[in-house]
């Protein structure tokens, strides 16, 4: 069992458990829980112990950006469980160890533009597929373009994911790990991002 020594044992309990001051032995057995290997077997939680134990998963999860506030409603949510919500977690945390935090979104552009962006993106695609169509003896450089702009559109995808203030946190620190991937460690950190469509193309496609 989980003894969680730093739980008042005062005989006056308070009104809610939640106001008992828990000492740091509840967040260091908590992330210790997290950052084991998942599968890595657990002694069963008493369904004493289970309350605090859960506000110090919920704590250090929502700190370490593995768990969306938005998912304490059915992540730890009961003890039944326990085991499986911490692979769950414990999975979470091996995936995004190198994914950057998700306050670094902040440094490109807002969704709305990113949407803008994109729809144009889309748009040129389509116009590239009908020139294909009309000019066949160019269609070298058109399928490079094409390619080229998926690629573009991939990019800015990554962006528009993580800067969704809807997507769960883990969704939008994978979008940004994707980015960071797709454009290299130097441009992401220094905020190089690319045209949304292949301006350098444009000269020699008309």
């Amino acid at each position: 069992m989980f003894p969680l020594h730093g739980f008042s044992q005062a005989t006056s309990a308070p009104e809610r458990w939640e106001d008992e001051i828990m000492s740091g032995l509840e967040f260091v057995l908590a992330a210790t829980l997290l950052s084991a290997p998942p599968g890595t077997p657990e002694p069963p939680v008493t369904a004493d112990a289970w309350p605090t134990l859960q506000v110090a998963l919920h704590q250090v999860a929502i700190d370490w950006e593995i768990l969306d506030k938005r998912e304490k409603q059915y992540i730890f949510s009961r003890l039944d469980d326990f085991e499986n919500d911490l692979n769950l977690l414990r999975r979470r945390n091996q995936e995004l160890a190198d994914a950057p935090r998700v306050g670094d979104s902040q440094r490109f552009p807002d969704r709305a533009t990113v949407n803008e962006l994109l729809t144009f993106n889309r748009a040129y695609r389509r116009h590239l597929d009908t020139r294909q169509i009309m000019e066949p003896d160019r269609s070298y450089h058109f399928q490079h373009a094409v390619r080229e702009t998926d690629r573009l559109y991939q990019v800015w995808d990554a962006v528009r994911d993580a800067r969704c203030d809807f997507y769960y946190i883990t969704v939008r620190r994978q979008a940004l790990k994707r980015l960071r991937d797709l454009l290299g460690t130097q441009d992401y950190y220094t905020n190089h991002l690319p045209t949304h469509v292949p301006l350098w193309l444009f000269q020699e496609m008309n």
